[in-house]
């Protein structure tokens, strides 16, 4: 049996609607509309389709799955095209006029339209680019003359099959970009199971993720535009002579973030070890080594919650600038979000149509900016305790309560818990507009990582970071890196004894030991790549710009099987 989904559908386009063929007469006008008793019809269709089709191409002798010969046809005859590349070499010929060398392009049929019997139309894609394709049997070449095989192969054609076919460029008088075919075309691959013309279901895209690309055009858009966005990124960094790396992913212990590892166990050792939660830790190592400008695009994971902007398994990119202020990393991330906001803009205008323009005006420098403790105290309308006392969790809870504010954290509650939950209610919102914001200067207590200094507005000790909020959410992270190893053991100590509750953080001596070797003053940078993806796609969700969607869609996909069997059905 086929792996089935309930969910999928297919309706019809009036135009694209085949005509039936012998095997399948009976079934495909139901093809092209939903069962009318939703479930369990939809998976019997689905099932007979199958058989149908399969016998159908059987019959023919056509269900073959070829071998790509050197030209694609036999040796000598036309050249191989992609479809992009046949579009933009004959973009300027004209209406009635034939070009004179054969060509060979390979795509999936979208719609088949047959006008008589001698004469049918497809449409075929390829590389994301559509291209018609005209069947003539008057135009046929090379002996190719059988009426009858004409009729039988246009019939078998179908929705979703891989096609080859050779023939020659004109332009019909619509104005329509067409390949002549002078062969009768070859089925590479054809699909045993009906293409849908919608799918709608949010379940059913992300389980049947290449129908949800082949169907729905945003979902592919979204994964090129990611694409794009990644190479940006390299290149940004390699014009600016940043080495690109790759640092471990399993190691004895995570760090360089505050988050929940996944551990596994090496069976030739017995011993347990962690993917890593980012890979700052490991770069700062190379700015000790000696590699001033460093930069890592790969995965990170975290074993935590699963929302609409957060995953698992994700991308994030980070880069170390050896002698690099605050306010350098301010500059640069300005100058990349800016650059990629543009980029985007062009590429969405151009080649990925199904995406929401980008607004270039809100991505205006120098984007804004607020202080944490000072936007905080001003929001809340009292000056806060002192962050870096004993007692600080305790004052500041006490006067949150005396003033009647009431911010729920989830979990154990920690002073870094508290001030980040605050800030997501009374600063974060700032950047709602979709105007970029820098939130500076956060507690010491949140940024563990980072070198610290007193604020002379505030007297508080507060760490020299930004981070950077578009409508809401958070893109990028930076701070000037701590290279004091006695500083920064102490900083490990404070964190750790504040995560006593059972977060499990350790303090990474071997690190520490690394900057006793003497780490430059040093800019640190990190966001996720998904974020970014997010922002300039218009996608709602980071399943949207993960290729097979979140990890409980992956989960659920490799878990499929095959419906069970009633036991009439397995009577039958």
């Amino acid at each position: 049996m086929m792996r089935e989904d309930k969910r999928l559908t297919t309706q019809p386009e009036d135009t694209m609607r085949p005509t039936p063929t012998t095997t399948l007469h009976f079934l495909r006008p139901y093809a092209f509309r939903p069962p009318l008793d939703a479930a369990a019809q939809r998976q019997i269709y689905l099932r007979f389709y199958h058989a149908a089709r399969h016998q159908e191409l059987v019959r023919a002798d056509a269900l073959r799955y070829p071998r790509i010969r050197r030209d694609g046809v036999a040796a000598g005859a036309a050249a191989v095209m992609r479809i992009p590349a046949f579009r933009d070499k004959y973009k300027s010929i004209q209406k009635g006029h034939v070009a004179e060398e054969d060509v060979v392009l390979r795509g999936r049929v979208q719609f088949v339209r047959r006008a008589s019997s001698k004469l049918v139309f497809l449409a075929l894609e390829g590389e994301f680019t559509p291209v018609q394709g005209m069947l003539n049997f008057g135009k046929l070449e090379g002996g190719e003359t059988d009426l009858e095989k004409f009729k039988a192969l246009s019939k078998l054609i179908s929705r979703g099959d891989i096609v080859s076919l050779t023939g020659r460029a004109t332009r019909t008088q619509t104005g329509e970009l067409t390949l002549v075919a002078t062969r009768m075309p070859e089925i590479l691959a054809p699909a045993l199971v009906p293409l849908p013309v919608h799918l709608a279901d949010e379940e059913a895209r992300m389980h049947q993720r290449h129908v949800d690309m082949l169907v729905n055009r945003p979902t592919a858009d979204t994964l090129r535009l990611r694409s794009s966005v990644i190479k940006y990124m390299r290149d940004f960094f390699g014009d600016k002579d940043f080495i690109e790396v790759q640092t471990p992913i399993l190691a004895q212990a995570a760090g360089g973030a505050a988050a929940t590892p996944f551990t596994t166990t090496v069976s030739s050792s017995s011993q347990e070890l962690a993917l890593r939660i980012a890979p700052e830790l490991w770069l700062k190592r190379l700015v000790v080594g000696g590699m001033d400008r460093v930069f890592e695009l790969g995965p990170s994971f975290r074993n935590e919650g699963i929302d609409s902007t957060h995953n698992p398994e994700f991308t994030t990119c980070e880069f170390y600038s050896a002698y690099a202020s605050l306010d350098d990393l301010i500059r640069m991330t300005e100058d990349l979000v800016c650059g990629l906001a543009e980029h985007c803009r062009a590429l969405i205008e151009t080649k990925l149509l199904s995406l929401p323009a980008v607004d270039t005006t809100l991505f205006r420098r120098p984007f804004k900016q607020m202080e944490f403790i000072p936007s905080l105290e001003a929001a809340l309308g009292f000056t806060m305790p002192d962050l870096s006392g004993d007692t600080a969790l305790a004052d500041l809870t006490s006067l949150l309560a005396a003033n009647g504010i009431d911010v729920p954290v989830d979990g154990p509650t920690s002073l870094s818990k508290l001030l980040d939950r605050l800030a997501s209610v009374y600063i974060e919102p700032h950047s709602s507009d979709g105007v970029p914001l820098f939130i500076t200067h956060h507690p010491v207590c949140m940024s563990p990582l980072s070198k610290s200094f007193v604020c002379p507005k505030t007297g508080q000790h507060v760490s020299a970071r930004a981070e950077l909020f578009v409508s809401g959410r958070e893109l990028a992270n930076m701070y000037e890196e701590e290279n004091d190893p006695f500083a920064q053991r102490d900083k490990f100590i404070a964190q750790a004894a504040e995560a006593k509750n059972g977060e499990g953080i350790k303090i990474d001596e071997s690190y520490v030991a690394a900057l006793e070797a003497g780490l430059p003053p040093t800019g640190g940078w990190g966001c996720g790549v998904e974020r970014l993806v997010m922002l300039f796609s218009g996608a709602r969700r980071i399943s949207e710009c993960l290729s097979f969607g979140g990890v409980r869609h992956v989960v659920a996909v490799s878990g499929l099987r095959e419906p069970a069997l009633s036991e009439e059905e397995e009577d039958s």
